[in-house]
């Protein structure tokens, strides 16, 4: 048993470390706020000057989709009243420089702009590449979809990825170590959510929650006759698939959530404050708040590692032979700014208002069983998401795992997870 004076000499420690943390980070957030406020009037003007460029130029150089229906802003009211507060208005020490660089920034308010603005896809920060810009050549604005299938299936199962992941995170993971008789009972079904992986990445959408469910429903669910099925899903794709259940909840057969970010019912900026604290330390937090709070840096980051992805990949292969972890870092770079930052606020921040009526739905008005499983050591997602979920359906099973964060509660147990998620659905018959 520790002397009493040690116990107090550490928590006296604790206490001045979160002093200290707190005092390092309203400096360096105060500079990070007068940073982003000049680098939206840079991109402002570096937006008008190649995009004006660009659309004075013959536009058959850059392939533009023949349809319009993915790159245009839209103002039903549905739309709308979808947009996150967050998305325009973020709070900061120099609150009124960020306001008003948002409204000068490079992207139009919906909330006060009608119609549609016409912008380059990819725009001239975005990667050119192939890869990158497939689906622009594409006579079909659908997601990327990857599937395994056999004459024998059965039953459909739709995995839905995280935010800045694709459908690696379960093709390179958890497919190749299914059994041969799950991989011939089940047709199971990845895909890359709009603005993510390969598939479309439209500059002028909002990325909105109904447009995620809306790209789904065109690309997987009605082309596939996907009619009853179990849903697998990580991170933000939790919140895609409650949205799903709560819909549709006589289709789902079980519903299996990995790290939910379910946050309690409250404003948009109650969750981005609980989401990204506005702290240098832990450093993942420090990352986390400047991606959420300040989009013109988070958009200079995209702009030297997403635009710049090839050559990064090519320092990754030489530095690394695991292919897992390569493939997945490339999913990582697969990506636009503008899809990041506008799903990170309309549906990860967004969604906070509505997942009380989900999770409502979910419990009176379906049987399915539902399964979370989440890591000890996941940073990003606090636990208390999980038993938030939890307390609204009681039904639903909680799994915390030892020593597992957010990407290792997939990646680290591949063969188990794959094991227990076979007998979750051979339960369901």
């Amino acid at each position: 048993m520790r002397p009493f004076f040690i116990d107090a000499l550490v928590m006296l420690l604790n206490k001045i470390g979160g002093l200290l943390n707190e005092f390092i980070s309203i400096i360096v957030f105060s500079l990070l706020d007068l940073l982003d406020f000049l680098l939206s009037h840079v991109y402002k003007a570096l937006d008008l000057l190649i995009e004006s460029e660009w659309k004075s130029r013959d536009s058959s150089n850059i392939p533009v989709p023949e349809s319009k229906s993915l790159v245009r802003i839209t103002c039903s009211k549905q739309q709308l009243e979808e947009i996150s507060d967050t998305l325009y208005a973020r709070p900061t020490l120099l609150s009124k420089l960020t306001i008003s660089s948002s409204e000068t920034g490079n992207q139009s308010n919906p909330k006060f702009t009608l119609g549609f603005r016409t912008l380059p896809s990819p725009r001239w920060s975005d990667c050119h590449c192939k890869k990158c810009t497939s689906w622009c050549c594409s006579m079909k604005e659908t997601l990327f979809v990857k599937s395994i299938t056999s004459q024998e299936v059965q039953e459909d199962v739709v995995f839905i990825h995280g935010f800045i992941s694709s459908s690696a995170l379960w093709t390179e993971t958890l497919f190749p170590v299914f059994s041969q008789k799950a991989r011939s009972k089940y047709r199971m079904l990845a895909f890359d959510l709009l603005g993510f992986g390969r598939s479309p990445k439209p500059a002028d959408s909002l990325y909105t929650l109904s447009e995620h469910l809306d790209m789904i429903h065109d690309s997987v669910l009605r082309p596939y006759n996907v009619k009853s099925y179990h849903i697998v899903a990580h991170s933000m794709g939790c919140l895609l698939a409650l949205a799903l259940a709560a819909a549709s909840p006589s289709s789902i057969k079980s519903l299996t959530l990995i790290a939910p970010p379910c946050q309690p019912p409250g404003s948009e900026e109650d969750a981005m404050r609980r989401l990204a604290p506005r702290r240098v330390w832990p450093l993942l937090s420090f990352g986390v708040s400047v991606a959420c709070w300040y989009e013109h840096i988070s958009r200079t980051i995209c702009l030297v590692i997403c635009k710049n992805h090839r050559i990064w990949e090519f320092i990754l292969k030489v530095v690394t032979a695991n292919r897992l972890r390569i493939r997945l870092i490339e999913a990582f770079f697969l990506h636009t700014h503008n899809a990041a930052w506008h799903t990170l606020h309309n549906v990860i921040c967004g969604t906070s208002r509505k997942m009380g009526e989900y999770l409502e739905k979910v419990r009176k008005q379906s049987k399915f069983p539902i399964t979370i499983i989440h890591g000890e050591k996941d940073v990003l997602v606090p636990i208390e998401c999980c038993y938030n979920v939890q307390s609204r359906v009681p039904r639903s099973k909680l799994r915390v795992l030892h020593k597992r964060d957010h990407l290792t509660v997939i990646v680290g147990r591949r063969h188990a997870l794959a094991q227990e998620l076979e007998e979750i659905w051979n339960s369901c018959e």
